[in-house]
């Protein structure tokens, strides 16, 4: 019994010293040692837009994708893991979905979120170079819609970051989201406002299709 005890405590301590994410980041690991990924996937990575997108392999039948995508999280997060959740795969192409997530906390810019991308962009690229990378722009989310500015202002400095850079794509997938009035169309979204349903999806899918390898 005592021994239960301390390994209850063992588990409760490691869970409350544990970095954000590293549960899911263990469970991508688990599910590698039981089902091997493709060699040299085309990975999607990034935050909840990522992770949800359930027809992923549907949608891109005869390309090797594979999801990476955990819930919740900002770039400072992929940064974190990036030797874990992107070059540990030696993808040969990377799609990335991030940037949302840090500036909906209300504690980062538009400026700030292009800074931590630079730096996620500029580890990447370091550790492998030469690698194709699509960043998609940062959704106009109806819920968020109180951040469009901050969020406005990270897509236009990426890009411009992305046009200095070479083997890059930035697909912007706002025009196809918004309403003629400027608005998001509310109905690419589920009940939150936020997470996309399959007509998001089917619409980022036919726009990233034409850059992937």
């Amino acid at each position: 019994m005592l021994r239960i005890i301390f390994i209850v405590i063992g588990v409760i301590a490691f869970i409350q010293s544990a970095p954000p994410f590293e549960s899911e980041i263990r469970a991508f690991e688990r599910a590698d040692s039981l089902t091997p990924p493709p060699a040299r996937p085309i990975l999607f990575v990034g935050s909840s837009s990522i992770r949800f997108w359930s027809s992923l392999t549907a949608d891109f039948p005869d390309k090797p994708v594979l999801n990476r995508g955990f819930g919740g999280s900002q770039l400072s997060d992929v940064i974190r893991y990036a030797d874990r959740i992107i070059v540990r795969y030696q993808p040969k192409q990377i799609v990335l979905y991030a940037g949302e997530n840090d500036i909906a906390t209300g504690k980062q810019t538009g400026h700030q979120t292009y800074e931590r991308f630079v730096t996620l962009f500029r580890y990447v690229r370091k550790r492998l170079p030469g690698v194709p990378f699509v960043y998609i722009a940062i959704k106009p989310s109806p819920s968020r819609w109180h951040y469009a500015a901050e969020i406005g202002k990270a897509n236009r400095l990426i890009e411009q970051f992305l046009r200095q850079q070479r083997r890059v794509q930035f697909v912007d997938i706002r025009p196809v989201m918004l309403q003629p009035n400027g608005r998001p169309i509310g109905s690419l979204f589920r009940a939150d406002s936020l997470h996309m349903n399959a007509s998001g999806y089917r619409l980022w899918a036919q726009a990233i299709r034409p850059v992937l390898r």
